[in-house]
């Protein structure tokens, strides 16, 4: 086993004299090469892959180079205000490329792995097995790997990043503006960075003086934005520093000591002026061009070759929650279109994704997951051009771009329960207004995981499930509910099987299978022509319904489960009043609100520069949500093995438990109730749902239903034969209702 390194680091303007400077990738730097790789033991033992064989793992970076003028980058917003001394916008970007030793026995396909807050993706081994080169590369360049959010160049990171330029005005002089950001459940003397999501707030200070900044204190926050305030902190009583108490301070532009310290009871929310955004919508470009180069150039400005060059046929982008919302702004912002015209990628697979990642604006913050004032569900959530009529918009669709310039890739989208209660996902199905089901186009297919929490849970058959979960998100808190376990890994098994074959042979996957209106549009070709059996699979429709106990068809009496939450029927209809049936009781549901950031953000493309902080919400917008059945699990979207064959009931939220949002959703995490075992234990307990033994009788009965729901799954085409197989011997070998030792 050899591992050669080569660090060779320019800065990003710094590229040699005399060398061209279009939009693309200008030169790689080779850092490590390991070949083979996966290796284990002493000596090393390294694996082989089907007819692939041994596989090599390279990393480097990318420098490039961009043209302001250039109308496929004149969408990045203050481009022009990133250029440097010739004129052009530079970057620098990491890289990882995983493929086999031997090209030649490539099968032609490189993943394009989108990385979810910087973090490096490695291709799986079935797709190793296959023959598949992995590309993962940055785009992120505010994020904690990142050396353009750092300030500094950090050279051992296994993240991904790329680095971009701040914009400055064209004196050279400091770009500044309003921002707000928000510090919940910290407590202690000690000072308290600002955070995004788990990540530091990426724009400091732009001066140390408290009283150029409001710092307000909030007692309690509604889903819809209803706010109560406690009191505004005197600017006396908190600095811009790092400390372990007021009495020790060092000044810090990103760090907040307070001087009674910080009561995890509440949160506080600062606005201030910020200075030197990052120019970050590069990092869109910066993805775009290392898709081209490596599928495309033999070598790069200086001689060095590229080292999968001419073995790459067809490229899928990819990303998962975060970055699968950055696959749909990159595709609606039109960066499948490289300089030269060409369709970077032929497919795209957005999972668990059911919006737009807020990266291209001035003061953006792509780590949030649109709690309360956080971007990312303006403008059309939708394919399909559609009407946006709650918030008086044109009809516009993400594909707008790529549909004029023919570079639309192929795309399949799976989502599950928390992105519909959590993640505002359901715009994307019914529009604003909720009125009809909104087409999908030929060119996509659409599968929905009932009843599973954010990435699907981990899988199993018991029947004395455990585990608290802890609510990601901001140090959000702890959940009621034990973890949903409700797997999305065998479904997803099958989605990749269906994209790989559509994208390298044409093979139709099968029809989209989601939650409907039950009002059937005619479905939009991509030639243009109407095609009114594509979308046939989702049980005929009629199971998307509005998020109340009444519709829903929601059992009353599940033990275990909070009685209500406060602030339930405060949500309100599209005319501001109070809906005549309260949202379900446990918990309510993540609203899109209707942002107004102010007259310089462009609300369809979540660019330019937004100004009002904290911003006005002009709407609420109702949330549709899926039937359930007597046991509260969802009705609808892809035969799921473990629904079919249920063990509790399995939703899409749970409740936090203590904190400022205790009673609230626990951010986007999913929770389960479990059946009682036996009759007597049911009764006693009060619980209305049927109990294991009543359900299933014995061991060999539960046996037999969850072969019958694998085997149901299976001719439906959303489960292989090995994972159809696996979840069999499983069940058989699991310890439900069974007697003895």
């Amino acid at each position: 086993m050899k591992t050669s390194v080569s660090f060779v680091l320019a800065a990003a303007a710094a590229l040699a004299l005399g060398q061209p400077a279009q939009a693309r990738v200008t030169k790689i730097t080779i850092l490590t090469d390991t070949s083979p790789a996966f290796c284990t033991g002493t000596p090393p033992v390294c694996p082989t892959f089907g007819a692939a064989g041994e596989y090599e793992v390279i990393t480097g970076l990318a420098e490039g180079v961009l043209d302001p003028s250039d109308p496929l980058n004149a969408v990045i917003t203050d481009v022009e205000l990133g250029k440097s001394a010739d004129g052009k916008v530079h970057y620098t970007s990491t890289f990882q490329i995983v493929k086999p030793v031997d090209m030649t026995k490539a099968s032609g396909l490189m993943w394009h792995d989108v990385p979810n807050r910087g973090g490096r993706i490695t291709i799986v081994a079935t797709e190793r097995g296959f023959g598949d080169v992995g590309l993962s590369s940055g785009w992120q360049g505010d994020n904690s790997g990142s050396p353009t959010g750092l300030g500094t160049l950090v050279t051992g990171t296994t993240n991904e990043w790329v680095m971009v330029p701040i914009a400055h005005h064209h004196d050279g002089s400091t770009v500044t503006g309003p921002v707000q950001a928000r510090i919940v459940n910290r407590s202690g003397p000690g000072s308290q960075l600002l955070l995004v999501m788990a990540n530091q707030f990426p724009y400091s200070a732009a001066t140390l003086d408290t009283s150029q900044a409001t710092m307000t204190v909030h007692l309690h926050e509604t889903m819809d934005g209803k706010i109560t305030v406690q009191k505004i902190i005197p600017s006396t009583d908190w600095a811009w520093a790092t400390c372990t108490d007021w009495a020790n301070q060092t000044p810090d532009p990103r760090s907040i000591c307070l001087k009674d310290g910080f009561d995890p009871n509440v949160l506080y929310q600062v606005h201030f002026i910020a200075k030197d955004p990052y120019v970050l919508g590069v990092g869109f470009a910066a993805f775009r061009d290392l898709g081209s180069f490596f599928k495309h150039e033999a070598k790069d400005d200086f001689g060095t070759p590229n080292p999968i060059a001419h073995n790459i046929r067809w490229s899928i982008m990819r990303g998962v929650s975060q970055s699968g919302n950055a696959t749909r702004a990159y595709i609606h912002l039109g960066f499948n279109e490289d300089e030269h015209g060409r369709k970077v990628h032929q497919g795209a697979w957005p999972i668990i994704a059911g919006r737009r990642v807020a990266l291209d604006f001035r003061w953006a913050q792509p780590d949030g997951v649109v709690e309360l004032y956080e971007f990312g569900s303006e403008g059309p959530q939708w394919w399909a051009d559609y009407e946006d009529n709650v918030r008086d918009l044109p009809a516009r669709g993400i594909l707008d771009r790529c549909r004029r310039s023919d570079t639309c890739p192929k795309i399949i989208e799976h989502s599950g329960a928390a992105e519909v209660w959590e993640l505002k996902l359901p715009i994307e199905w019914v529009g604003t207004d909720a009125k009809h089901d909104i087409p999908i186009p030929e060119n996509v297919r659409r599968y929905y995981v009932p009843s599973t929490t954010h990435g699907g849970g981990a899988g199993g058959f018991t029947q004395t499930p455990t585990g608290v979960v802890n609510c990601p998100g901001n140090n959000w808190g702890q959940g009621t509910l034990i973890s949903n376990p409700v797997s999305e890994a065998e479904p997803l098994n099958a989605f990749r099987v269906y994209i790989r074959n559509w994208v390298m042979n044409g093979t139709r996957p099968p029809p989209s299978m989601y939650p409907t209106l039950g009002l059937h549009p005619v479905v939009e070709r991509e030639d243009g022509r109407g095609d009114d059996h594509h979308d046939r699979g989702d049980d005929h429709g009629g199971n998307l319904v509005e998020a109340t106990n009444e519709a829903m068809g929601f059992p009353a009496g599940i033990p275990g489960l909070p009685a209500t939450v406060p602030g339930a029927s405060t949500i309100t209809s599209l005319d501001g009043t109070p809906l005549a049936t309260p949202m379900i009781e446990v918990p309510f549901i993540n609203p899109v609100l209707d942002y107004k950031w102010g007259p310089d953000f462009d609300e369809i493309d979540q660019t330019g520069v937004p100004s009002e902080f904290p911003p006005r919400i002009a709407h609420v917008i109702k949330m549709f949500v899926p039937k359930v059945d007597a046991d509260g699990n969802e009705l609808g979207g892809i035969p799921v093995v473990l629904r079919d064959a249920p063990l509790g009931s399995y939703f899409g939220w749970n409740v936090t438990a203590a904190g400022f949002h205790k009673d609230q959703n626990c951010n986007y995490i999913g929770g389960m109730v479990p059946f009682a075992i036996t009759q007597a234990q049911r009764v006693a307990n009060g619980d209305p749902r049927l109990s294991l033994t009543e359900r299933y009788v014995d061991h060999a009965g539960y046996v037999s239903a969850v072969t019958a729901a694998a085997d149901n799954a299976l001719a439906k085409g959303f489960l292989l034969q090995a994972d159809h197989d696996t979840l069999i011997a499983e069940a058989a070998a699991s310890n439900v209702l069974v007697t003895g030792p």
